[in-house]
């Protein structure tokens, strides 16, 4: 249940003012327009900003996937885990904007998923598969209708190839989207051809730290002007855009423009009409309900109700804010809007159905937001396992107490709701999950800005004279059904030496939520023992090198993990995933003699992995930064961590010196935007590449030539060879150094295909008594993943100096 904090924060973000004139702006406008990209935070968030908060639009963002292969600037959570958390902040994003959102790809586990970096649109496709994407683009052209598509990006060379795949997909979907003998199972699911009215691309160039067209954007036809600033908040459009993007805190976003943009040039590529000169992107548009009331297929009676509504809709917004008035004029829309619906003509409602039921929708809204009927909706708890109970609590305002309001709680198959007790203005309601029951969905396939989002919401109901107005409102939480037990083990994995003499090591299944006889699953010749305090797993007698997966049951089935996930930003959900515990077996040898210092900033979990490697790790938290660091012969900085971590930047000079009396710095990966200044940051000058698409290897089976095979950190304690670069998950290594001081020598190259060699992706130096290592290789990933030669170099690049 959200805090009374939490319950500020979200009343000072969203006044009830805000809130009202917004519904009313929906109002203005019968366009929709759709934003088009394959990560949560490609919206170009500014122009959407000012299509629907300055034209009325309704605006979508359809995205491709969810984010799961990208980086977390916050926390540890990465994969499904970091999807589901781009999803929530995607959703916030959205509500800022007042926009929808529509997901073409669900998860990791879709074919539609982001797999990390790709270079080019075929790259991509070989993943997602053309046709599979094209068609959900399609699906989202006949049920959404947009009148205009925009893509963010353009696929032309230097982009990611995501972005590039995904402008493809969306230009090849518009054709098809009109196609009657294309895809005709949307047919059966009550969809019909839909004819987009506008394809633009962007008129500008997706370059920057990290991308680099390789060629000039196409000319612009038509400019987009957002002058002046929104009404409501006196807040220019750039700067609402902003606030959205500020919701994508994983991904490092929310910047402060010193000047904010006001002007976004678009190029018309595809047109219904033709493609000709515009002085706006609405020309030729039904863009309004006098627009809709003067088609020539309308007969007068239905003209004239819309006609009615549409100066209804004008006396409202110049109403704002006189909550009366609003009432009394929208009232009387909703019902000139029936009329205009019950006299419409069959192939008026053909074209313009959902632009009349939409805005049915949103008068409604505006309806009871005026009113003021509606205060919050909370479930206590917020999940609930099968066979188990919550309360559902809805409290309506003074406002309410006026009128005829009913209540409805919308729930997933297997719940139920029974009404209990009316206390004054609070309702309560006792919701139940049946024994068979369905977990929730991870990955929700939509967002409305109206409200019914996830798999519980309410519908409140209010009469407004003959006129009964309906709405939509989520919990105050998002809601779910998830396992009465859930495991933990403790730990997840653990890492074995091929030739090492230990054979025991104690394990723990962690039981949360209800208690539970937990069973494990032994695999690769592990046994079970019971030793003093606890339970052991036993190595055989001959190791052999591999993975061996051990599961834990809960009543004879596979055990499953409940990841919590809470930041300010997006509340509160809860990924679930199989649980095991891996075991790697490899041939590895540790450093002698080395004592590592771990900097990390929350971003990656490579000090756990070494403590796993069986080596001697110190989390290094400010206070310890600011020590002695002469026992440390090694210290380790996690990624970004020089961008995240203000002690740490204080400490630059006291790293320098760490290298300059005989310590072994290693640095991982950095962006040039994480803190990194290449004459300041590391012992001598080095240089991040920028863009950094031009700076990584994103095949994973890319080739890796030795420089120097008798280096050092090469040839011991482990030999690095061939079979160290096998195996590789998602990518080699991104964030490549460029440029270096002499002192620095390369030690490996490697390259994608068609490209030149790069060489900055492990780069050492000797620096007075000690030594500076950096290494822009993903090992953190790679050691997540339990590949044997992230964790064979890694014991190497620890090694004392």
């Amino acid at each position: 249940m959200p805090s009374a904090r939490e319950r500020i924060e979200r009343q000072k973000a969203s006044p009830s003012l805000l809130r009202l004139h917004r519904a009313l702006s929906r109002l203005k406008s019968t366009v929709t327009m759709m934003n088009t990209g394959a990560h949560p935070d490609d919206e170009q968030s500014g122009l959407l900003a000012w299509f629907r908060l300055g034209l009325g639009m309704r605006v979508i963002v359809a995205c491709s996937t969810r984010g799961e292969g990208g980086q977390n600037s916050l926390g540890p959570e990465r994969l499904g885990v970091l999807g589901m958390m781009r999803t929530r902040e995607m959703e916030e994003a959205a509500r800022e904007l007042d926009a929808d959102v529509v997901w073409l790809g669900h998860g990791p586990d879709d074919e539609v998923h982001d797999f990390g970096f790709s270079k080019d649109g075929d790259q991509t496709f070989t993943r997602w598969g053309e046709m599979r994407t094209v068609e959900r683009l399609v699906r989202a052209y006949r049920s959404e209708r947009p009148d205009i598509v925009i893509p963010t990006f353009l696929d032309v060379p230097g982009q990611h190839g995501h972005h590039r795949a995904m402008t493809r997909a969306a230009e090849k979907a518009i054709k098809l989207a009109a196609d009657p003998e294309a895809f005709p199972e949307h047919f059966k699911e009550g969809m019909s051809p839909w004819q987009v009215a506008k394809y633009y691309l962007p008129a500008w160039s997706g370059g920057g730290d990290t991308y680099d067209d390789e060629v000039p954007p196409p000319d612009a036809t038509v400019v987009v002007d957002a002058p002046g600033r929104e009404p409501a908040t006196g807040a220019e459009y750039d700067r609402i855009g902003e606030w959205s993007r500020y919701y994508h805190a994983s991904q490092g976003m929310g910047h402060w423009p010193s000047i904010p943009k006001s002007r976004w040039p678009l190029h018309l590529l595809l047109a219904a009409n033709g493609t000709k000169a515009e002085a706006s992107v609405l020309d030729a548009l039904p863009a309004t309900l006098a627009d809709l009331a003067a088609s020539q297929d309308l007969s007068s009676e239905a003209a004239q109700a819309l006609n009615a509504v549409g100066l209804a809709v004008d006396k409202a917004i110049a109403a704002f804010p006189h909550a009366d008035a609003i009432i009394a004029t929208l009232a009387e829309a909703a019902t000139q809007l029936d009329a205009a619906r019950n006299n419409a003509s069959p192939a008026f409602l053909e074209l313009h159905r959902h632009r009349l039921d939409r805005k049915a929708r949103e008068i409604d809204a505006a309806l009871i937001e005026a009113a003021g009927i509606f205060d919050r909706a909370t479930l206590s708890p917020s999940t609930v396992s099968p066979g188990e109970t919550a309360d559902l609590v809805v409290d309506l305002s003074p406002a309410s107490e006026s009128r005829s309001v009913e209540i409805e709680a919308v729930l997933p198959n297997a719940l139920t709701a029974k009404a209990e007790t009316v206390t004054g203005r609070r309702r309560s309601l006792k919701v139940a999950a049946a024994d068979d029951a369905a977990f929730t969905k991870l990955y929700p396939p939509s967002w409305s800005a109206l409200g019914g989002n996830g798999d519980a919401h309410v519908v409140i109901s209010a009469k407004f004279g003959d006129h009964t107005a309906r709405a939509t409102f989520d919990l105050g939480e998002p809601f779910a059904v998830l396992p009465a037990s859930s495991v933990v083990m403790e730990p997840e994995a653990l890492i074995v030496p091929l030739e090492g003499t230990r054979r025991e090591w104690p394990i723990k299944p962690v039981v949360a939520g209800k208690d539970a006889a937990v069973s494990l699953n032994m695999d690769g010749g592990w046994s079970l023992a019971h030793a003093e305090g606890g339970q052991v797993i036993r190595a055989p007698e001959a190791r052999v090198a591999g993975l061996a997966t051990i599961t834990p049951l809960v009543g004879g089935r596979p055990a499953l993990r409940l990841t919590p996930i809470a930041y300010p930003h997006i509340g509160r959900v809860t990924h679930r995933q199989p649980e095991a515990l891996r075991v790697l077996t490899l041939d590895l040898k540790l450093p002698q003699g080395a004592v590592v210092g771990y900097v990390g900033a929350g971003a990656d979990r490579v000090g756990l992995w070494l403590s796993r490697m069986g080596l001697d790790v110190t989390e290094l938290d400010a206070k310890a930064l600011a020590g002695d660091l002469s026992r440390y012969t090694t210290i380790v900085v996690g990624i970004f961590a020089f961008g995240i971590r203000k002690d740490l930047a204080a400490a630059t000079e006291k790293l320098h010196r760490f290298v300059e009396n005989g310590g072994h710095l290693v640095t991982l990966y950095h962006r040039p935007t994480d803190g990194w200044d290449p004459l300041a940051t590391p012992p001598r000058k080095l240089e991040i590449g920028s863009p950094s698409l031009r700076w990584r290897v994103t095949d994973p089976t890319a080739e890796v030539t030795v420089l120097v095979p008798d280096h050092v950190l090469l040839k011991g304690p482990n030999i690095i060879g061939p079979q160290d670069w096998s195996g590789w998950n998602k990518e080699r290594g991104l964030y490549f150094a460029a440029r270096w001081d002499e002192a620095y020598q390369p030690l490996l190259a490697m390259h994608d295909a068609n490209e030149q060699p790069l060489m900055g992706a492990l780069v050492s130096a000797a620096i007075g008594k000690g030594r500076h290592t950096h290494t822009s290789l993903v090992l953190h990933h790679q050691m997540d993943k339990l590949v044997p030669g992230a964790f064979r170099l890694m014991a190497n690049l620890v090694q004392p100096a």
